[in-house]
């Protein structure tokens, strides 16, 4: 397991800076984050994306299923001057409507599509929380990228740094992640992530099944989150090898949308 992942401050932090150096420049709305602009995301965990957006006094919602989670968003944001514009939720999505939190100018996805079961359903049902001009912001590893299985938060060092066995059978996934003396509960985690992997070319099909446009779309051969957390610049995937749909996913550790209804 990476420090970083038992630091939860650090990695708030890590979560901020991406956002700000990389995702708002990406959708392109420096300019308009101020109190009228509204936000929402769905699996924020402790928030740490929202931080940009907090600074700029931006009207944010944020939920998630975990309760701990959001209590130590809670703590994270306490004393920060522009605390009233944040509502946090502790709640299934599913059991939200817009008409109990209103439509969004933005929704933030993050590291979080890759592990929310039926996301055919998921993406269509979104889809009611933006308003006319809305975006929707997604970054997700490609589910067979090196570490797709999100097996870097393992315990032991040979778990959480080999590449690519998470795309064994399960009895052999399981097998291995046991033998390397992890827990059944974090095996049962890694099954979880496993069922929930999505790929590029699934996400697309799904999208353009809800009638939504891709307004824009970079495949990353380094992931711009690997900036922050290993100094390692960004790099587009390259052209010739990202048309290659099945093939992509593997040399790819990240992939960035956004996606609108707005004709």
């Amino acid at each position: 397991m990476q420090k970083r992942h038992k630091n939860r401050q650090q990695y708030f932090r890590e979560q901020g800076l991406t956002t700000e150096k990389y995702v708002i420049p990406y959708v392109g709305i420096e300019s308009q984050l101020d109190k009228n602009y509204r936000v929402l995301e769905i699996g924020c965990g402790e928030c740490g994306n929202l931080m940009p957006f907090m600074d700029k006094g931006c009207t944010i919602t944020a939920v998630d299923i975990s309760r701990r989670k959001i209590e130590i968003a809670k703590e994270l944001y306490e004393g920060h001057p522009n605390s009233n514009n944040l509502k946090l939720l502790v709640n299934d999505i599913y059991n939200v409507s817009s008409e109990d939190i209103g439509k969004f100018d933005l929704i933030m996805m993050r590291d979080v599509i890759e592990h929310i079961p039926n996301q055919e359903k998921f993406i269509g049902f979104i889809k009611q929380f933006l308003n006319d001009k809305g975006k929707i912001f997604f970054g997700f590893p490609p589910w067979h990228m090196p570490f797709g299985g999100h097996q870097q938060g393992c315990r032991s060092k040979l778990a959480s740094t080999l590449p690519y066995y998470h795309i064994l059978p399960n009895f052999l996934y399981s097998f291995m992640l046991r033998s390397f003396g992890e827990s059944e509960a974090t095996v049962k985690s890694m099954l979880n992530t496993k069922s929930t992997g999505i790929t590029i070319g699934r996400f697309e099909k799904i999208v353009k099944s809800h009638q939504f446009n891709i307004d824009k779309k970079t495949i990353y051969f380094i992931n711009p989150n690997y900036d922050v957390k290993f100094n390692l610049k960004p790099r587009k995937q390259n052209s010739l090898l990202a048309r290659i749909p099945y093939f992509r996913n593997y040399i790819s550790t990240c992939a960035y949308y956004v996606i609108s209804t707005d004709k």
